[in-house]
């Protein structure tokens, strides 16, 4: 059961508009291809995304929009992940303190058994996990679990980890730490990919503890993935000489729409239930487009995935974060009703992978 959820962001908040601009200026646009860029940065349906990048800002620290030359080369994938190492640290903690009260972080972080990190924007060793181990003051013999590079689904498996964990063990309390710095990966190009891809991705940590037993929280009920093997190169994450690479193909929600009914149908008779006793929805939002097609596919009312939307209007795609701030907004719209809520929870990743969660909200 998760019994505690917290989310953190960056401090630097862009508009799309501002972020239409500045790629704009980094790419030097001629005016109608500013205006092109600024139209499709206004369609994506985003109003703010947040950065560890200063506001994408011209007096950043960091060299992504200085201008690039011979001796002034856009930051390599080590550039990059020198500043994942730097800024990867204090939003995780950040996220962490986000998921409890100061009372309960003096209770319950000295009793954590496993700690399982979570990231597909960033990687180093000794990493994260071992840094938060010290700086949490979590026991040396805390058991440590890393999930990288799976993508905007990969909160789901480290969601099943922990699951099996408990279930194995009573006493066990396995906090998981998701953190993804996808602003890092900016691409100074023109490939449709990149241009997409510099559109909507953007930063984020969240936090949860997941425990036995508990009063409040989110059950966890069942597991099922699916692949659509057909997809397989639609979706795709390459590490390149500058930074991580997306590959997302405009025909992604084309195929969702095709295949993902059925592919529903068949996990939910896996779980041994059925559509009409979900009572909620909580997609992955990895893009507007693919929102809808998850509706009309699914026959979804809008209320059903407000909190998908919420999400992806106010924060963008955080990568496998995202849909832990699609159930974190649930949880506190929940928190003074009385009546449990079943929740079918879905994210999509390379393959086109399907993983899909039943959770179960009580009070």
């Amino acid at each position: 059961m998760i019994t505690h959820l917290g989310v953190a962001l960056p401090s630097y908040r862009i508009t799309q508009s501002e972020a239409a601009l500045r790629i704009s200026e980094l790419l030097a646009l001629e005016a109608t291809d500013t205006r092109k860029m600024r139209f499709l940065y206004r369609a994506t349906g985003i109003a703010h995304r947040y950065s560890v990048l200063d506001n994408f800002s011209a007096t950043s620290p960091y060299p992504f929009f200085s201008p690039v030359s011979k001796d002034n080369p856009f930051p390599s994938t080590a550039e990059r992940m020198a500043i994942y190492k730097k800024e990867a640290l204090p939003l995780a903690q950040k996220a962490i303190f986000n998921s409890f009260s100061e009372a309960e972080r003096i209770s319950i972080l000295p009793q954590i058994t496993h700690l399982i990190t979570v990231s597909c924007t960033g990687m180093y060793a000794p990493g994260l996990d071992i840094e938060l181990q010290q700086s949490l003051g979590l026991s040396p013999h805390v058991q440590r679990s890393c999930i990288n590079f799976m993508g905007c689904y990969a909160a789901f498996n480290a969601l099943k980890l922990a699951d099996a964990i408990v279930k194995s063990n009573e006493k066990a309390m396995v906090l998981v730490v998701d953190i993804e710095l996808c602003t890092l990966h900016l691409q100074n190009s023109m490939l449709e990919d990149h241009v997409r891809s510099n559109a909507i991705f953007a930063d984020g940590a969240a936090a949860m503890l997941i425990q036995k037993n508990g009063q409040e929280g989110l059950a966890i009920e069942n597991f099922c993935c699916d692949i659509l093997p057909q997809a397989m190169q639609d979706m795709a994450w390459h590490i390149g000489n500058e930074g991580f690479e997306m590959r997302l193909s405009s025909y992604v929600p084309e195929l969702l729409n095709q295949n993902l009914e059925a592919s529903v149908d068949k996990m939910l008779a896996i779980m041994q239930t059925k559509r009409a006793y979900i009572d909620v929805f909580a997609i992955h939002p990895g893009g507007k487009k693919i929102l809808e097609a998850v509706e009309e596919s699914l026959q979804l009312k809008p209320a059903q995935n407000e909190a998908s939307y919420h999400v992806w209007k106010n924060y963008g795609n955080m990568s496998s974060v995202t849909v832990l701030f699609v159930w974190h907004r649930l949880w506190q719209q929940w928190k003074n009703q009385s009546e449990p809520k079943t929740v079918f929870s879905m994210a999509f990743g390379p393959g086109i992978t399907l993983e899909t969660a039943l959770l179960r909200y009580v009070c």
